[in-house]
């Protein structure tokens, strides 16, 4: 019977494990492409202003909101390689009880980050109605990255602490710091 169960668990972790490097190469592919465009429309800004001396009065405005987007996606990529949690000194020093610690800091981190998913979530429902006169579109479209990436960090934290501290894999492709 035991045998059975962790057969299920196992089954289960491997099932979580491919969701978890699916959505982490979904994310990465959309907050390097988030860049990209931000990049690109701040070239143009600069272009139009500079050389062809007409300014666009959207391009500041959506290279912004895109930049907003790519950094609150980029944190949940970073919570999910351990970059956002650096206890790795108290961890050390407590030697093989130290998997309390990563688990006290794993429980206040996914608690935080969903506290800020909810208020992003009222943030983003406030302002539904508000929009950005030059794009022309809700304001909550910005906001939105607020409780998207903030649970995608939740997640990330979880993930990586299901995994423990000694077996966080990297994402082959990913690039590593």
């Amino acid at each position: 019977m035991a045998t059975a169960s962790r057969a299920c668990e196992d089954n289960a972790m491997q099932v979580f494990s491919a969701i978890d490097r699916w959505v982490v190469r979904t994310v990465s592919a959309v907050a390097q492409a988030l860049l990209v465009v931000a990049v690109g429309v701040g070239f143009y800004q600069v272009l139009a202003r500079f050389v062809l001396q007409s300014p666009a009065d959207w391009s500041e405005v959506l290279t912004r909101a895109v930049l907003i987007w790519a950094v609150l996606l980029g944190v949940a990529l970073a919570f999910r390689q351990g970059a956002m949690i650096s206890v790795a000194v108290l961890r050390n020093a407590l030697g093989a009880r130290g998997r309390w610690l990563d688990s006290l800091v794993s429980a206040i981190c996914i608690g935080f980050l969903l506290f800020m998913a909810w208020v992003g979530g009222q943030m983003t429902w406030r302002v539904r109605f508000q929009t950005v006169p030059s794009l022309d579109i809700s304001i909550s479209w910005i906001y939105l990255a607020i409780p998207v990436g903030t649970t995608l960090a939740a997640l990330a934290v979880l993930a990586r602490w299901l995994e423990g501290p000694d077996t966080a894999a990297d994402v082959p492709g990913e690039a590593q710091g």
